[in-house]
């Protein structure tokens, strides 16, 4: 099937029957499509059973192993389940992480097959081990992973400020299925599936990309690049060693501070840009700067008479933003609809004069800034880098003319990067369609010919 395939290639075409039906439904899907069961959860599976090992090491996936969009756990590790509290599981199960944030961030998995018959993992999982007689496990999964089952288990979350938890009786008592017979269950699990492999394909395709460019990135800022475009000799005299790392003969070695505008020193935003005040001036976080852009989907707005206290803050189109707490290092440049706007204490504001904003942004991506960020990261809880150490982190400039090459060199591999990204964002939304179209019957796949792979066949 093609990971492109739309909506309409699994639509099914039948009349509207005639006679009267009687009509289901579900608390969750809606009307219960003909040939279709509506049954309690709990009856097609067991929540937390549990099984016991016999023998150890097991497999160990842990709460940061799991992704927030596909099914498998990102790495596995080792533990002995008789020295450790979590929940054991065993190949097909699903694992539903039970806590904020993991739960609002849709962290789940399906367990593959393991170098163990038993795993064992965070005791904030939901473990739900599907009866293979009636379900699929796939089918599963896809299910926990719905919208309609996500955002009930977010509206039962119950507990203390930032340790809340969704209760077991969510998945044991309270949740209902719309269960189509195992040939279509395989289909529409088949649909989802090849979906999912083509973002795992995508995101590692993104990932070699972005490890090139990071090689490349290192290259240039030691060597340089001549007047065709190319690296420069890597010979020993081609660069000189400076405090924190190498910089090509002939370039400037000079802070940060000094190539910024004379009127705009560096500077950090609003310490307390208090509750969201509609129809305010936006304000950046640390959160609103992602994969080296900045997001203007729900931004905070604070009080006007807030920002004009930290007016110095004020952004321009085109002002370089510096994460300097928690994250240290995230970069955006403002957009032309963030003009006027502030920032918060977390994120640096440089408005570059005395180069190319842009060579400096992947500057600062190299290893020289960051040998110099890593000495001066403080703090325990939350590490972070003082503004005076940013406004003196070393520099090394070449001339305007060898900055633009630099620029247009990495330009292009941040632009195949965020091609690929674009392609990334869109299936995610295709899948989140499907999902929802499939698994509550209102697209069928009943009358297409879809080849089932090997690890969905499986399981019946």
């Amino acid at each position: 099937m093609s990971e492109e395939a739309t909506l309409d290639e699994f639509a099914e075409s039948t009349d509207a029957e005639s006679e009267e039906i009687e009509i289901r439904e579900s608390r969750f899907w809606g009307e219960v499509p003909e040939g279709w069961e509506l049954i309690n959860g709990s009856d097609v599976y067991d929540v937390n059973p549990n099984p016991k090992p016999d023998s150890e090491p097991n497999t160990y996936i842990e709460m940061d192993a799991l992704d927030t969009e596909l099914p498998w756990p990102e790495y596995f590790g080792k533990r002995n389940a008789s020295e450790y509290s979590g929940k054991t599981f065993t190949t097909g199960d699903t694992l539903f992480a039970r806590i904020t944030p993991c739960t609002e961030n849709g962290k789940a998995a399906f367990v593959p097959r393991m170098d163990t018959t038993v795993g064992i993992g965070s005791t904030e999982y939901a473990v739900l081990s599907p009866k293979t007689d009636q379900i699929n496990p796939w089918f599963l999964y896809y299910l926990a992973k719905s919208y309609p089952v996500h955002n009930y288990a977010v509206s039962r979350m119950r507990g203390s400020t930032g340790r809340q938890r969704v209760p077991f009786s969510v998945f044991r008592r309270e949740l209902d299925i719309s269960l189509p017979p195992f040939s279509e269950q395989r289909k529409i699990v088949t649909v989802l599936y090849t979906v999912d492999r083509a973002i795992e394909k995508t995101k590692e395709i993104i990932s070699k990309r972005e490890e090139v460019k990071s090689g490349l990135i290192q290259d240039i800022f030691r060597y340089g690049v001549d007047s065709d475009g190319q690296l420069r000799s890597t010979g020993d005299n081609t660069y000189q060693e400076t405090k924190y790392g190498s910089a090509p003969k002939g370039w400037n070695v000079l802070p940060l501070e000094d190539i910024v505008a004379d009127d705009a020193s560096i500077t950090y935003g609003i310490v307390k840009p208090g509750d969201h005040y509609p129809g305010g001036v936006p304000v950046v976080k640390v959160e609103n700067i992602t994969n080296g852009e900045v997001q203007t989907d729900d931004l905070l707005h604070t009080d006007p008479e807030i920002h004009e206290k930290y007016d110095r803050a004020e952004l321009n189109e085109g002002d370089l933003l510096f994460t300097i707490r928690g994250t240290v290092g995230r970069m955006g440049f403002v957009p032309a609809e963030l003009e006027g706007g502030n920032l918060t204490q977390d994120t640096a504001r440089i408005r570059v004069d005395g180069a190319d904003p842009e060579f400096i942004r992947y500057y600062l991506e190299s290893s020289t800034p960051h040998n110099y960020f890593q000495r001066h990261t403080k703090g325990q809880a939350v590490q972070g880098i003082n503004l005076e150490d940013l406004q003196k982190v070393p520099v090394h400039l070449p001339s305007r003319e060898e900055q633009n090459r630099i620029v247009k060199i990495l330009d292009s591999h941040t632009e195949q990067i965020q091609k690929e990204r674009e392609y990334h964002d869109q299936l995610i939304r295709l899948k989140r369609g499907l999902q929802q179209d499939l698994l509550s019957g209102k697209v069928r796949t009943t009358d297409n010919n879809i080849e089932v792979p090997d690890e969905i066949a499986q399981h019946g």
